[in-house]
C-alpha cells in the first residue's frame, strides 16, 4: 500500500486525451469559449438594442374631436 493516489495516469493511447482525461486543457477551453460565448451576447444584444432604437416623435394626426378641449365642427 505505498502507492501514491496523486501522480497522474499516463496514458498510452493519445486518442484517450480528450475533455474526459485531460482536465488541464479542457477547464482552458471550456474557459474561453464560455467567455466567447458571454462577449458575443453582450455585443449582439447591444447591436440588436442600438438597430432597434427609439429615433424620435414621429408626427401623428389626431382627430379635432378627441383632443383634451374637443374641436367640433
Amino acid at each position: 500500500m505505498d502507492q501514491v493516489v496523486d501522480q497522474p495516469i499516463e496514458l498510452k493511447d493519445p486518442k484517450l486525451k480528450d475533455l474526459a482525461n485531460s482536465w488541464v486543457d479542457s477547464s482552458a477551453f471550456l474557459f474561453y469559449l464560455q467567455l466567447g460565448c458571454v462577449i458575443a451576447l453582450i455585443v449582439g444584444g447591444s447591436y440588436g438594442l442600438w438597430a432597434h432604437r427609439y429615433t424620435g416623435k414621429p408626427q401623428v394626426n389626431v382627430p379635432g374631436n378627441t383632443l383634451y378641449t374637443p374641436q367640433y365642427k
